[in-house]
């Protein structure tokens, strides 16, 4: 049977976690987006913001994660030739870490990423013959119990 994880008696701490992930693009769209010539408007600003609503609406979406006070969010992009970077970091004070928070932004910012040029990404037939997400990670988490030092 399914049921949260109590943690009731677990302490809070700092938490914070980083994820990123990359879509695959058609260079031209890359370059669209860089120029700021995507129809739809700003790629990197509305993306920022579908990621920042994602983390705090994880708990909605995921049926068995805790709702978290989350004290940040940091949403950054980088490009190669074909692909959009996003890497999202959270950060709370709580008694779980944010995980799922980090991983959730950073999905729905190349999801929206893809939203906002899908129409320069589609082939003659409708299809996304090379349009992918991929590689979505946590980079790295961080817990200091309250007292520890950042070196700990």
């Amino acid at each position: 049977m399914a049921g949260m994880v109590d943690i009731t008696s677990k302490p809070d701490s700092y938490r914070e976690a980083t994820a990123r992930g990359r879509i695959k693009l058609k260079p031209e769209t890359v370059r669209r987006i860089r120029e700021g010539r995507v129809e739809k408007g700003d790629v990197e600003q509305v993306a920022s913001v579908a990621a920042i609503m994602a983390v705090k609406r994880t708990p909605e979406i995921l049926p068995l994660c805790h709702p978290l006070p989350i004290t940040g969010v940091k949403v950054a992009f980088s490009y190669g030739p074909d692909h959009v970077e996003a890497v999202v970091t959270v950060k709370t004070t709580a008694k779980t870490g944010v995980e799922m928070e980090a991983l959730t932004g950073v999905t729905a910012a190349l999801l929206t990423v893809w939203d906002m040029v899908k129409q320069y990404e589609k082939d003659e037939r409708g299809q996304y013959p090379t349009t992918r997400i991929e590689g979505v990670e946590v980079v790295e988490k961080v817990k200091m119990t309250p007292g520890a030092s950042p070196s700990s």
